[in-house]
């Protein structure tokens, strides 16, 4: 019991840390409804339980042992944060640029059409997101291959209390970001009133640190 509670408090710190996930959760929150950020969860949430998975099942082992490969991993990492950081930045100088040729009845419009496209089409592209943002996410990588360990015991037996204490990982994630959602869906709900600024503003400002996460995994040690 001691363990799972050892356990539990530094995953609460390694999710409430500031890092890709939370960056990745604003900026989808700025420019797209609250149901693609909850999608964006889930895909966290799934890739969480592939490091666990790794990390039971020894994989974390060959990583460790194996400086070329980790180098690999930091590398997709960081040109995959630089990807979203540079779409978020394109995407909100477009949005910006069009705005002004749109009348207030177009833009609701198109947030309708938005909605709708996102129910047929954004789910994966939404998951897909979440998901390699945690799986490619050197803090996470770095829990399961030395932290994680310490905690389980690599026996056939002990596997299913293993994957308990991830499943407590992935339910912490999905607690604190749920309100980290909600309340920025109630912040972005005041902000609608008067204007569509903050907005901009926040997923360019999610973008830039996107990219500047980039820059910091390829340069950290």
């Amino acid at each position: 019991m001691n363990e799972v509670v050892t356990f539990s408090l530094v995953a609460l710190l390694l999710v409430i840390s500031p890092g890709p996930n939370g960056v990745l959760m604003l900026k989808t929150m700025a420019s797209q409804p609250k149901s693609a950020a909850l999608i964006n969860l889930i895909g966290i949430a799934c890739a969480t339980f592939m490091h666990g998975g790794f990390s039971i099942f020894g994989l974390s082992a060959l990583v460790m042992q194996s400086a070329e490969l980790f180098m690999v991993i930091k590398l997709l990492g960081a040109a995959y944060l630089f990807y979203i950081g540079f779409k978020a930045l394109y995407s909100s100088f477009k949005k910006a640029k069009k705005s002004a040729l749109h009348r207030p009845q177009e833009t609701i419009a198109k947030a309708g059409l938005a909605k709708k496209s996102m129910r047929h089409h954004g789910f994966m592209r939404c998951f897909n997101e979440g998901f390699l943002t945690q799986l490619l996410n050197p803090k996470v990588s770095m829990f399961y291959l030395a932290a994680f360990p310490q905690f389980i015991h690599f026996d056939q037996q002990h596997v299913t209390a293993a994957f308990l204490l991830v499943g407590i990982h992935a339910f912490l994630i999905v607690s604190w970001f749920s309100l980290l959602i909600v309340l920025v869906d109630k912040l972005k709900g005041l902000q609608q009133r008067q204007g569509s600024w903050l907005n901009l503003w926040t997923e360019r400002l999610s973008g830039a640190v996107m990219i500047y996460f980039s820059f910091l995994i390829v340069t950290q040690k």
